[in-house]
């Protein structure tokens, strides 16, 4: 079992108390740094230009020049996106990208990607927004394409969306094969298929017989596409407030005041709520059911300490050790 922590980068509003764009980058770097001290696996960032619940005039860090930045910042500490938008850059050029950060990085980029979903964001930033169904098919062609970018001396393919025709992508990844792709989404038809055919990972967030029933399709695509169901990483993405219930309640009054949104709702984010036991106990109930990775997003990650209070908290009783 691994872990992986968000860092606080203003998608959720998480930065929204620190006036100074320059203290809100550097609020995100320590974060990471702290998750990297408490012996985190890795840490996420999401792809998204504009908050939410709603969009406001507050400041949201670019995933990818967060990944560049980071890689420096930290020495260790394994990088990922929970997931990159595929619409919003062509794969050729993300592949690039990710060749270059896992080269900064001496080998620690996780490439997180899934179809896409936030309207709102896409039209705003000038993006067609196509019907789900071809949302895919392009996730499908931009698989393949960067694939090709990563493992090809010059890369060539041609589909209905995409193509490459010669490019060169230098420096490769350090990463052999390649970095590992973590799949997001648990679309049955499509995404999981997808998974069993190009993906190293999956990455889930839903109740527990959820959770089950998906995995289950998954291994039958395994099944049929001939792929070994357990050489792929399986994760899941949770929310979580950890403490007695006065902490719970400050921590969901303070990220009701930032967000704009009732109590109740913010409550509704964080499905895991409570002592650390009971937190524990959770998390090895989806341990169980086949998840091999938990992702925890903290809605006080920017507050010093939070992020190392998870991990001596709840680590210790799933088993694993905080580092010291």
């Amino acid at each position: 079992m691994k872990f992986g922590v968000f860092v606080p980068q203003g998608w959720r509003m998480d930065l929204a108390d620190i006036p100074d764009p320059v203290e809100k980058y550097e609020t995100m770097s320590r974060c990471a740094l702290e998750a990297e001290a408490a012996g985190f696996d890795a840490v996420f960032v999401y792809d998204h230009f504009h908050t939410v619940p709603d969009p406001h005039l507050e400041s949201v860090f670019e995933a990818w020049t967060s990944m560049a930045a980071l890689a420096r910042d930290t020495s260790t500490i394994r990088l990922g996106q929970m997931v990159t938008c595929n619409g919003y850059r062509p794969p050729s050029l993300l592949a690039k990208m990710a060749s270059c950060i896992d080269v900064m990085s001496h080998g620690r980029l996780i490439l997180g990607i899934g179809a896409g979903w936030y309207e709102h964001e896409y039209r705003a930033y000038g993006y067609e927004y196509p019907e789900t169904p071809e949302r895919l098919r392009m996730l499908r062609e931009s698989l393949q394409v960067i694939k090709a970018m990563w493992t090809q001396d010059e890369a060539t393919f041609e589909g209905r969306f995409y193509s490459v025709r010669g490019a060169i992508n230098e420096p490769k990844p350090v990463q052999r094969p390649h970095p590992p792709i973590w799949i997001g989404g648990g679309g049955e038809k499509v995404t999981l298929k997808l998974v069993a055919q190009h993906g190293d990972g999956c990455n889930l967030r839903a109740d527990l017989d959820t959770v089950r029933h998906k995995l289950d399709v998954l291994r039958e695509h395994c099944r049929n596409v001939g792929r070994d169901y357990d050489s792929i990483l399986k994760t899941f993405e949770f929310y979580a407030v950890v403490g007695d219930e006065r902490e719970v309640k400050r921590v969901v009054r303070e990220t009701a005041r930032r967000t704009g949104k009732d109590e109740d709702f913010v409550r509704t984010w964080n499905e895991f709520q409570g002592d650390p036991d009971g937190i524990a106990a959770s998390i090895q109930d989806y341990a169980a059911a086949g998840i091999d990775y938990f992702i925890v997003n903290l809605p006080n990650a920017a507050e010093e300490g939070a992020i190392k209070s998870f991990a001596e908290e709840v680590f210790p009783r799933v088993g694993l050790r905080v580092a010291s």
